[in-house]
């Protein structure tokens, strides 16, 4: 969906709302993908339980840090890659949630007075 042009009125409440329920739906799913290739990443590379593959995998992806040890150069090299897409995720989905929400805010802002 395209944002408003700066010389067009700013969108109604109820546009707003579902372009903000959109946006965060993407934002839910790129990170249910994120934490899915992690949970099987370190449930395949590390072999713990699935509920420490997906504990460790939510950890990463939010920047917490590791909560288990690895073992082997295979599970420390998927790790070390996840860490470096994990920070370009999280970062993403935080543009994506709040984009509608920086847009109104600048569009409200740069809107001539008639036009809202």
């Amino acid at each position: 969906m395209k944002f408003e042009h700066n010389k067009q009125k700013v969108a109604d409440v109820n546009v707003f709302v579902k372009r903000v329920f959109r946006y965060m739906l993407f934002a839910l799913a790129l990170i249910v993908f994120s934490v899915g290739i992690g949970t099987i990443g370190y449930k395949y590379f590390s072999a713990p339980s699935w509920v420490d593959a997906f504990h460790m995998a939510c950890m990463i992806l939010t920047g917490m840090g590791p909560v288990i040890s690895l073992d082997t150069d295979a599970a420390k090299l998927f790790s070390s890659f996840y860490a470096l897409y994990s920070g370009v995720a999280f970062l993403t989905c935080t543009a994506v949630f709040f984009s509608p929400i920086i847009h109104r805010l600048l569009h409200m802002l740069q809107v001539d007075d008639e036009a809202i």
